[in-house]
This record gives C-alpha cells, sequence and structure tokens, in this order.
C-alpha cells in the first residue's frame, strides 16, 4: 500500500514518535510563529453562525497584496486549535503561497468551552458545515479548500462527502491521517505508546475540567470521566450520557468512514498518511485506491501521526504536497 517514495525524512528525524512529536512541539513551533509574522499581520478573529444557535471560532488571513488563489478552510485534531504547531505551519504555507486561510476551531477547542452548552463529539458535522457556510460569506468567489488533520481529517472528508448538499462545494477536500476508524483510533491510544496515551489523557482532561468550569451542571459526569482510565471505556460513557446515540457503536459509527462512503462521496478527496501513524492503523485503509471522488492517495513509509517532517531544518513534505494537491485543482 505504500505508494509515495520522494518523502526520505533524515536518519535522526525519521522514527514515528519522533515525527508525531515535532508535528505538535518547539523547536518547529518557534519556528513557524517567526515564518507567520506577515500572516499574523492580516488575521482577524471570527465568530461564526453555525447554525442552531451554536457558535464557533476561528482566525481569517487574507491575502492584503494580491488576488488570493483560494480560501482554504484548515481544521485541527482532536484537542487541538488554530495555534496547534501542525495547523499553524500549514497555515503559513498556504498563505505565504497566496491563498487565504481560515483556521477553524472546533466545539470546545481552542479556548471556546463556554461558547455552547452541550458538550462536543466527533459526530458534530452539521456545525462544521454550518461554519464553513458562514466563512464563504466572508471571502466570496474563491474556490474553497477544505485541509484537516487526524480527527479534523475525518471532519474535513465528511466536508467532502456531505457538504454540497449542504451548500458547500469544496474544490478539493483533503485528509491528512485522517482517523476514518474511530474505534481502531481509541485502541491504538489505549493499548499503544505510553508516551501517546499520557498526551492525549492530559489534553482531554484539562477540556473536561474547562467545560465543567464555564457549565457547573456538567461537573458531576465530569468527575465521573475523570476517574476512568481508558479512553474506550470514556468514549463508551460519554456516547451514553452526552450524545443522542445513547450507546458506543452507533456513536462510533456515526464518524466511522467505509471505503465506498469515500470513493463514493459528492466532491472530490485526497488523503494523505503514514505507515508507521502510531494512533491510525494502516489496515483502516485497506479496500482505498484512486478511483471515483478519491483523486489522490498516499502512503508513506515514515512521518508519524502528521509529521512528515523532511530535515533537520524541520520542513515539512506535506505542506509541499498539499500545495501541489491545491494548486492542482485550483487550474
Amino acid at each position: 500500500m505504500i505508494n509515495t517514495h520522494d518523502f526520505r525524512p533524515a536518519p535522526l528525524i525519521r522514527h514515528a514518535q519522533i515525527q508525531s512529536v515535532l508535528a505538535t512541539k518547539s523547536p518547529r513551533r518557534r519556528k513557524w510563529l517567526r515564518r507567520g509574522s506577515r500572516m499574523e499581520s492580516v488575521s482577524t478573529h471570527h465568530m461564526l453562525d453555525a447554525g442552531d444557535g451554536v457558535r464557533l471560532t476561528g482566525w481569517l488571513s487574507r491575502q492584503d497584496d494580491r488576488e488570493p488563489r483560494g480560501l482554504v478552510v484548515l481544521i485541527h485534531g482532536w484537542e487541538g486549535s488554530h495555534e496547534s504547531t501542525y495547523l499553524y505551519s500549514m497555515a503559513c504555507a498556504l498563505h505565504g503561497a497566496g491563498y487565504d486561510v481560515f483556521r477553524l476551531n472546533l466545539r470546545d477547542h481552542g479556548g471556546t468551552h463556554h461558547l455552547n452548552r452541550e458538550v462536543f463529539h466527533s459526530a458534530r458535522i452539521a456545525e462544521v458545515l454550518g461554519a464553513i457556510r458562514t466563512v464563504q460569506v466572508l471571502a466570496p468567489a474563491q474556490p474553497l479548500f477544505v485541509v484537516g488533520f487526524s480527527l479534523g481529517g475525518n471532519f474535513a472528508l465528511r466536508v467532502g462527502m456531505h457538504g454540497p448538499a449542504a451548500g458547500v462545494q469544496p474544490r478539493l477536500t483533503i485528509g491528512i491521517c485522517p482517523s476514518i476508524n474511530p474505534r481502531a483510533t481509541v485502541e491504538a491510544i489505549d493499548n499503544g505508546s505510553a508516551m501517546f496515551r499520557w498526551y492525549f489523557m492530559r489534553k482531554w482532561r484539562a477540556t473536561v475540567n474547562a467545560k465543567a468550569a464555564a457549565w457547573p451542571e456538567y461537573a458531576a459526569a465530569a468527575e465521573s470521566y475523570l476517574r476512568m482510565q481508558r479512553l474506550i471505556d470514556i468514549t463508551a460513557r460519554f456516547a451514553e450520557e452526552q450524545t443522542e446515540y445513547g450507546a458506543l457503536e452507533p456513536y462510533l459509527a456515526a464518524y466511522t468512514l467505509a471505503p465506498e462512503q469515500i470513493v463514493g462521496a459528492a466532491s472530490p478527496l485526497a488523503i494523505i498518511t503514514a505507515a508507521d501513524d502510531p494512533v491510525i492503523p494502516l489496515g483502516d485503509f485497506r479496500g482505498l485506491d484512486v478511483r471515483g471522488a478519491l483523486q489522490a492517495f498516499e502512503v508513506t513509509a515514515h512521518g508519524g501521526h502528521c509529521g512528515f517532517i523532511e530535515n533537520l531544518d524541520l520542513e515539512s513534505w506535506a505542506e509541499r504536497r498539499v500545495l501541489f494537491l491545491l494548486d492542482a485543482a485550483a487550474r
């Protein structure tokens, strides 16, 4: 299944855990914060009407000295935000290449726990579509592209699948290390590296506490979740108590993406992933190839989880590849 051969990371940073850490941590963040100074100078914060009283937020960075090549909406991963290093770095690359960029925060991410009473869950695609409709009003008459990472990659692919029926017509949607089989992702976190389990659980606990602080009526449920140790058990209890699905299996099924759904999408899609991703098993993509709506399917031998760092200068192969795919779709 490995079909991309031009990504050859330097040996010192080839290991999947190193790649994954570099996606999220300094010194890469400091490097891109310096690079992003021009983008920051034209960035504006927006509160978005996502429909049904839901409010989401994000940051729009326009081109101030040339006609934009298009509008790219970026969607972070679980417990990420508009400031996540992997997303911020991609935003800098896209803005520098001439695209307007909108960095969207999902519900209860990016310090927005106070905005909506009901808690975030991964099946809330309607509000993401609603938010993107509002973003399109901010930058009308531009080709729309959507790029998401990890769980955000799952959301992005669903935007491509369901968007046209909801008034959102992406020219191309790209999922980077998308979590298309959420049960497998949860089990990989529970049963995999202690470092990754600690990382995700630490960020999740902070979110639970922030939601309880913003909405005290959630505190009792939050306390019970915080006593649990396994993510699959937490997800099962959460699905029963906090979602309209009432149980784990229908909740996971609501955002599991099968190969036939992906290739049968209503707008063009692309997937970039890594064979050594420690939280997105390669087997999740079995049965996928370039056909139907899936215009590109690229699997690298290395890259970890949303890493794809090429060299000791911390340059990203994924950014170059996304730019190539967007440029081809924009023609």
